[in-house]
């Protein structure tokens, strides 16, 4: 508990700091280049960062199994994992470079826009440094890669971008290229203190297609799971025109905000499981599925209200004459989805080491659903009678917001009691506390949505954050919970430099 409260810690504090980098930058997108270049901007990134995330084979999960299992050098066995990444990413980057219909259906804002395959490369191969890290306890270089050094770079240089005549339509591609090459060179520096260079190491084709072999499941698994945030804005790039993708686009954004904190966890949790799958100490691995679950849920639930409570100000700020407003009920939907997902979120987290077959297809079923509900309530509205097909498109995006939410809802409960199944020990992150939090939370944001807009998210997201935070520490938290709000102890920390979790 020790180590996973130590790495929530670190996480959490990389959360604020991109909360704080990420609406610059939806500012300056939604204020300097609009709607339409932002849904053109995010539907590209939709194929960018997926076929990344396939092309890094799961090795963002899986590799802690891998090193955990491995009796040799460590250096070696990543550095399996970075050559296939690379040449895997690279190979799909020139195919999408050539035919990069798949990235644009609706046009690119600028002749650069194409340049943005770099990324893939890029973004693959920091996943899998940033995972050999995270096996070492160092979350520190995830917070500086992911939630300082990519979304200033991203914020900066979009702004600057914006006022340079020869690249100035295809300023939010080329300043998004930019900063995932900045977060790479980030994590490189500390992953080669740690790791060195792969000394003798020489590729072994036998090794390494057994290895891609027994990732696969994985790779797909990460896949379908990042799939389940962005397949509603595939869609709706299909029923909806690039507007309509861009307002769900920032909602999304804004959204995603409270599901990086279940990634606080994430990089920490897996080698802690892994050690325990180890002992076979399954009511332990129970046990900080559990706690684990019921910090996401609390931290998720306090940041999604103080967010969509002033939701329609909040969307407000993004563009001029309210150009993003309409998108304030896909951001309530998608926030109530990032709640309802921490147990499935948590539970995979285990499920991947001991069911990783069944857990794939608990995922391919979840992401199945997701598109069918998703296309049911598309054609449904496509029915309906509006005056302003504008406005039909502001429901599609709401829509498809409540599909995700249905689709994640029903694959918490599934994996939750699969995983409950395999340990024979019980999984429930729910505690009634959250209900007295959730509700003092409500009325204090009534209150708020009261005042004028600025003194609604300057004074109100405060006051509701602070309320909620109140309620749940002295109703919810007990002491073992309050490990995630204090220091380690030395023989925690000794354990840790030793390179082992302290005892949970």
């Amino acid at each position: 508990m020790a180590a996973l409260a130590k790495g929530g810690r670190t996480n959490f504090f990389g959360f604020l700091l991109r909360l704080l980098a990420r609406l610059p930058f939806l500012f300056i997108a939604g204020q300097l280049y609009g709607a339409e270049s932002v849904g053109i901007y995010a539907y590209a990134l939709v194929v960018v960062e997926l076929t990344a995330l396939v092309c890094s084979i799961g090795e963002k999960r899986g590799l802690a199994q891998r090193l955990t299992d491995g009796d040799g050098e460590q250096a070696p066995l990543i550095a399996d994992s970075m050559l296939v990444a690379l040449v895997f990413s690279s190979a799909v980057a020139a195919i999408l470079y050539i035919w990069p219909a798949p990235l644009f259906p609706n046009g690119m804002d600028g002749p650069l826009d194409r340049w943005i395959v770099l990324a893939i490369p890029g973004y693959a191969l920091t996943e899998i440094v940033l995972a050999a890290q995270a096996y070492k306890f160092d979350i520190a270089t995830t917070v500086r890669a992911r939630a300082v050094v990519e979304p200033w770079t991203i914020s900066i240089l979009a702004g600057a971008f914006y006022f340079v005549p020869a690249i100035s339509e295809s300023g939010l591609a080329m300043a998004y290229l930019a900063s995932i090459y900045a977060g790479l060179a980030t994590a490189l520096i500390p992953f080669m203190r740690t790791y060195g260079l792969p000394n003798g190491w020489v590729p072994n084709p036998a090794r390494i297609g057994r290895m891609v072999v027994r990732a696969l499941p994985l790779a797909v698994a990460d896949a379908i799971e990042w799939g389940t945030r962005r397949i509603d804005l595939f869609i709706l790039g299909f029923f909806a025109g690039p507007v309509a993708v861009g307002i769900y686009y920032m909602a999304q954004q804004v959204a995603s905000l409270p599901q990086k904190l279940k990634t606080s966890f994430e990089p920490i949790l897996g080698p802690v499981i892994t050690a325990k799958l180890k002992e076979k100490d399954y009511a332990a691995i129970a046990r900080q599925v559990c706690q684990v679950g019921f910090w996401i849920i609390a931290m998720q639930a306090g940041i999604a209200l103080a967010l969509g409570i002033p939701g329609e100000a909040l969307m407000g700020l993004f563009g001029d004459g309210g150009e993003f407003v309409p998108g304030t009920g896909a951001l309530a939907f998608l926030l109530a989805a990032e709640v309802v997902a921490a147990t499935a979120v948590v539970s995979e987290a285990a499920l991947i080491y001991v069911a990783r077959v069944r857990n794939l297809w608990i995922s391919i079923g979840t992401i199945g659903l997701q598109a069918l509900l998703t296309v049911a309530v598309m054609i449904g509205i496509e029915e309906l009678d509006f005056a302003d097909p504008e406005r039909a498109d502001y429901f599609r995006a709401a829509a498809a917001a409540g599909a995700l939410m249905l689709a994640l809802g029903a694959a918490s409960v599934v994996k939750a009691v699969m995983l409950s199944r395999i340990l024979g020990h019980s999984i429930n992150n729910w505690r009634w506390a959250l209900v007295w939090a959730i509700g003092a939370a409500v009325i204090v944001g009534q209150i708020a949505i009261m005042l004028p807009e600025w003194m609604e998210l300057a004074f109100g997201v405060p006051a509701i954050l602070a309320v909620y935070g109140w309620v749940i520490w002295t109703r919810g938290f007990g002491e073992e919970d309050r490990v995630l709000f204090r220091g380690m102890s030395k023989k925690d920390k000794q354990a840790q430099a030793a390179g082992t979790p302290p005892a949970s």
